[in-house]
């Protein structure tokens, strides 16, 4: 009896080594995304999927230094399945780089705003028949200002600049600052100059330029101009403060706006936690009906050429896509879902809800720009000086520098069409 006990034992030992044996694994996705600020939801999000998905396990990855990481591995030849990046010129690079898979053919991009869409789509570098990301997540930039001060004095949202400048003039007037800045970092030079550049240029005058049609010493005048002359209604020495300041200044009420995206509630909130905040979109035009949302993509999933695992990486993209869990994130992140639907944003975006809905949007300029350029630091420069014929035209001159590469590529497709 002892030995058929001790035969029973193996042989159910050897039945579960075998079982365990002939079990499929699950595919393993690893997703590397550039966002650190939302880590803690993408791995709410990662921990939902695997809980109720056995055939494919997801792992994300949110480095340091995400760029520097992901440029790192792409030249080891060390891919993940899906990278989650901005709609910028990292973007283009990779695109153009062919690392990029094509996703025309993902059922779930049909359930993606066609304005974003074509916002990535006219990131590349030079025209493709392809679609290289699936927008997942954008931002809005123009104006933030105190609801609590507006309704006190009964003042109206401008819809043309003239109207803008008459309300900052009136707010002065009421012993009120109508604006901060904080130009000390100069990134933060850019988001006036986006929001004003939405209206003033074209959306494409960076290809145009390319394609040697125009050039930006006529295109950004207009946006220069007015710019600069929206200094007079900051804070005094507007390059003495930073982005930490001017979030700080405004939650304090030590203006009544701030032109910035909506990247900046929470940090602003974390100073005043209840805060009355509204926005609306920098009226940068006089032309009626002439304004745009500055608007790019925030968030973005891209599935990389040489993953083994394609399908199971489009399942992964649409449990991401599913209106639950983009809602999820939606309230972790005060972001705009680039998915149709009727998601709840948070109130301080309703003075851009009509322009989201209808998508009447444009991408932000510098998203075109290289980084070697350092436009944000020529803009803060310009802005220093005043001198703006000096301005555009090394801007004129630096854009050939380093888009030389761009340039050939781009004549060499038109020559070959």
């Amino acid at each position: 009896m002892r030995r058929l006990a001790l035969s029973l034992v193996l042989f159910m030992l050897l039945a579960n080594i075998f079982i365990r044996a002939g079990a499929a694994q699950p595919i393993e996705i690893e997703l590397v995304q550039y966002k650190q600020e939302a880590l803690k939801i993408f791995d709410e999000l990662a921990e939902k999927f695997n809980s109720t998905h056995s055939d494919i396990h997801l792992r994300v990855s949110s480095p340091n230094e995400p760029m520097t990481i992901l440029k790192t591995r792409f030249i080891r030849e060390n891919y993940p399945d899906i990278i989650g990046i901005g709609g910028d010129m990292d973007f283009s690079n990779f695109q153009d780089a062919k690392l990029l898979a094509d996703v025309s053919g993902y059922k779930g991009l049909k359930e993606i705003k066609k304005a974003y869409i074509d916002i990535i789509e006219g990131l590349e570098f030079v025209p493709t028949l392809g679609t290289y990301g699936v927008p997942y997540m954008a931002n809005a930039a123009g104006i933030l200002y105190n609801k609590d001060i507006f309704d006190e004095h009964g003042w109206k949202i401008p819809e043309t600049w003239s109207e803008f400048i008459k309300l900052c003039d009136e707010i002065q007037a009421a012993g009120i600052r109508p604006l901060y800045f904080g130009f000390k970092d100069t990134w933060t030079t850019l988001a006036p100059w986006n929001a004003l550049a939405v209206d003033l240029a074209p959306a494409d005058v960076c290809q145009q330029v390319n394609l040697g049609q125009t050039d930006f010493t006529k295109e950004y005048r207009e946006t220069a101009e007015k710019i600069y002359a929206m200094l007079k209604y900051a804070e005094e020495g507007p390059f003495a403060y930073g982005y930490n300041d001017a979030c700080t200044a405004f939650a304090r009420g030590e203006s009544a706006m701030y032109v910035i995206g909506n990247y900046a509630i929470p940090q602003i909130l974390s100073v005043n936690p209840t805060m009355n905040i509204d926005s609306f979109v920098m009226p940068g035009s006089d032309e009626p009906d002439g304004q745009t949302l500055n608007s790019g993509v925030d968030l973005m999933f891209c599935v990389m050429e040489n993953s083994p695992n394609k399908e199971a990486a489009y399942k992964v993209i649409d449990f991401l896509l599913e209106p639950e869990n983009i809602q999820l994130y939606v309230d972790a992140q005060n972001s705009v879902p680039c998915r149709q639907g009727d998601f709840k944003l948070t109130p301080m975006l309703n003075g851009m809800r009509k322009y989201i809905n209808a998508g009447k949007m444009a991408d932000y300029q510098d998203h075109h720009y290289p980084s070697e350029m350092a436009v944000d630091a020529q803009i803060q420069t310009y802005l220093i000086n005043g001198d703006v014929d000096e301005f555009l035209a090394k801007f004129d001159k630096d854009w050939i520098r380093y888009n030389r590469d761009i340039i050939s590529k781009l004549k060499k497709y038109n020559s070959s069409r």
